[in-house]
């Protein structure tokens, strides 16, 4: 290495990974693999859905959207469900019900 930062760094990386293109060198096409994108394909094992008891902000007061929108299921349900001390984690697994219970009427 000749003490250049800008130059030991790309040395280390090509040294790291051969295949990578050479600064100033033409840029190759690479197809994109379906498989890796997590939008399509989410990975089973990620934490996309946690428990609401296992949220490290459920003890927090519920947000503004989860009031408004357990009024909403209140009035729709005609459950007397609402209530202004729920926690976030107690709000959305009572959203979660009402929703269910509002569906299985419909």
């Amino acid at each position: 290495m000749d003490g250049n930062p800008q130059i030991d760094r790309t040395a280390k990386r090509r040294a790291h990974d051969p295949d990578a293109p050479a600064p100033g060198g033409e840029a190759r096409h690479v197809e994109p693999n379906p498989n890796l994108n997590p939008k399509t394909t989410p990975d089973p094992e990620s934490n996309g859905e946690k428990d609401p008891a296992d949220w490290v902000s459920g003890d927090d007061p519920m947000t503004g959207a989860q009031a408004s929108y357990l009024k909403t299921l209140s009035e729709e349900t005609g459950a007397a469900a609402y209530r202004e001390d729920l926690t976030k984690a107690e709000a959305s697994m009572l959203i979660d019900e009402l929703k269910s219970s509002r569906d299985r009427k419909r």
